[in-house]
């Protein structure tokens, strides 16, 4: 996928990817043929392997460079909800809505089913509270998009890719 956050995303440092096919034949890629979008490319739907990536990074200097990444590490600690497992920002941002505040808004932050819950950090993650199975995050996946689409008339989409 095209991941991303703080104004950056894998279209501004991707160079070339190297991947297998389902025929087990190797290809080459340049940044265009990746089909990048919000949270797409063309591994989102193809039975791609990546092999390898290129990434072309800006020259800086090590001290600035260590003052960015801790910058950016607190923000996620101070926004996001570290203190329990998950799969990451589990729902993408909507077209004209930030996905989080409609679940906020909707009351859901909190919300359990079995081990799982809608953090009550950050209303954009799921997270494990210590004996979440699978079933219980995809039921509450479910709840959370039906109580949002009720109360907002908004469908909310996964950022997360479930595999089965």
């Amino acid at each position: 996928m095209n991941a991303g956050a703080y104004g950056k995303e894998m279209k501004d440092v991707v160079l070339e990817t190297k991947y297998m096919d389902s025929k087990g034949e190797t290809h080459n890629i340049d940044l265009a043929k990746h089909e990048f979008s919000y949270r797409k490319s063309i591994f989102s739907t193809q039975n791609y392997i990546i092999l390898e990536t290129t990434l072309k990074l800006k020259k800086g200097k090590k001290e600035e460079i260590q003052a960015k990444m801790q910058e950016y590490q607190n923000l996620r600690k101070e926004k996001q909800p570290y203190d329990y497992p998950s799969a990451g920002s589990t729902f993408k941002r909507g077209k004209d809505f930030i996905t989080a505040e409609l679940i906020d808004k909707c009351g859901l932050k909190g919300k359990k089913i079995g081990g799982a819950m809608v953090s009550d950090k950050h209303a954009g993650f799921i997270v494990n509270t210590g004996n979440a199975t699978f079933q219980d995050v995809l039921d509450l996946i479910e709840y959370v998009k039906n109580i949002v689409y009720e109360k907002t008339c908004k469908q909310i989409e996964l950022e997360i890719e479930i595999v089965n």
